[in-house]
């Protein structure tokens, strides 16, 4: 069975006057680290793979926003239990 999660990280602020995206980037870094496969998306990033490692990563990517200077954020997580591949779930829609 794999695990297919979407996670979009809300800082706040969501970056610095020098980058206004750094908080949320250091989220992503930390999901691309990961060596899960994974999709950045306008709205979240999904990941797929073995449920540990796809928990995991979802709570190290929240941190890394947290560590990286937000004050505060949220987390949305939608996570899925299946018999597919992030491929299967999208491809007709492509």
């Amino acid at each position: 069975m794999t695990t297919i999660a979407e996670i979009q990280v809300a800082p706040s602020p969501p970056g610095t006057a020098e980058n206004p995206h750094a908080h949320v980037e250091a989220a992503i870094a930390v999901i691309q680290a990961s060596g899960l496969r994974y999709e950045v998306g306008a709205l979240g990033t999904t990941v797929e793979g073995d449920a540990d490692d796809v928990w995991a990563t979802l709570r190290a990517a929240h941190e890394a926003m947290l560590a990286a200077g937000a004050r505060g954020g949220i987390s949305h997580i939608k996570v899925a239990q299946v018999n597919r591949t992030m491929d299967s779930l999208t491809h007709k829609f492509r």
